[in-house]
This record gives structure tokens, sequence and C-alpha cells, in this order.
């Protein structure tokens, strides 16, 4: 009976401690970013360009319009408020119950036209998480467009406008975004062969 204990408790025993060395191992694993490619483009001479500005509540309906139409909601179901700053909100399923994400973001225009989105702050529930942990599980556990880039040791996000593809042959370009002011412009390029009969 002894030896039928010993037998059990030695097995839960190297159970747990496997289970401890997974999640640490997951825990310190370095957290790779996303290849980033920043091209800086030289527009054609026929181009046409054309300035769109719009304001926070316009650009927030937008992005919530194309993350449902596009089926980018994952384990999380989110959406992004433009206040001051950028705002993502967030409820991730946790057994019987959710858990409320918030994060923050600072933008920045970039001299070709992307964005980069600066993380300034984080809540998840009352846990406080190392960002890039959280960011990389963003990153890995949503279907993202192409040209959004999370650089989870950057504590930031990489949206290369640029590389967005649109319809009838049309490329943006981030002019102005400035939250605080509600002064947010494109500059929207229409390739001369879009417009040929």
């Amino acid at each position: 009976m002894k030896n039928r204990w010993k037998l059990a408790f030695f097995t839960l025993l190297v159970f747990v401690l496997i289970v401890l060395i997974v999640i640490f191992s997951f825990l310190f694993k370095p957290i790779e970013d996303d290849d980033i490619v920043y091209k800086q483009i030289d527009r054609e001479k026929e181009d046409i360009p054309l300035e769109l500005t719009t304001n926070k509540e316009n650009l927030t309906n937008l992005i919530d319009l194309y993350i449902n139409e596009n089926h980018l909601n994952g384990p999380i179901d989110y959406s992004v408020k433009l206040t001051d700053q950028i705002e993502l909100y967030g409820t991730m399923a946790v057994f019987t119950g959710s858990i409320d994400l918030k994060m923050t973001f600072e933008p920045q225009v970039l001299s070709n036209g992307d964005l980069i989105l600066k993380q300034k702050t984080i809540s998840l529930g009352t846990i406080n998480l190392p960002v890039p942990y959280v960011l990389k599980f963003i990153r890995d556990s949503y279907k993202l467009p192409e040209w959004v880039k999370i650089q989870p040791n950057e504590e930031s996000i990489y949206v290369a406008l640029t590389e967005m593809k649109l319809k009838s042959g049309l490329s943006v370009h981030a002019k102005t975004f400035d939250l605080a002011t509600d002064q947010i412009s494109f500059m929207l390029y229409v390739s001369d062969k879009t417009v040929q009969p």
C-alpha cells in the first residue's frame, strides 16, 4: 500500500514539474518582432493626389466596419475608439466569466505615410502583464491584415498604410493624425491607369 502512495505522489510531482517547466518556458521564451520593411514611396508623376480629411468619430466608425466586415475578431471581441489617443477595448472569455482588456496607443505619422502606434497603457482586469506578452498574444490570436505588424519588443504596432490594397488601384498615405485637435487627414493616390477608359 505504501508503494502505491509513493508512486502516485511521485507521478503527481513529475506532472506538476512538467507543467511548471512548460509555463516558465512559455513566459521566458524570447519574443520575436514581425519583420518591417520601411519603404519610402516614390510617387509616379501621373498619380493623382486627393486629400481626404475626416474626424475621430467617422474614422472610429470606419475602423469598426472594417473589423466586422473582415471578421478580424478572435478569442477577444474587441473594438477601437479614437479619443485623444487610440483605445482598444476587448473582452476575453475565461472559464465561466470574462476579463476586460484596455490598451491605449499614441499614433505617429511616418515620413513615408505609414503610422506607428506606440503602446501607452494596458490593463487586463486587475492583472498586470508584461506588454510584450499581451501584444504577442494578440498577434498570435488574431487574423490581422498583412499590412499591420505587431512589434511586441518595441511595444508598438506598425500600420503600413502604403501597403494596404484598395480597390480601383488607390493607395493611401497618412498625412496628419492629431487626435487631440481632431485633425486627421490622408492622401489618396489614384493611378492614371485607373482612370483610363
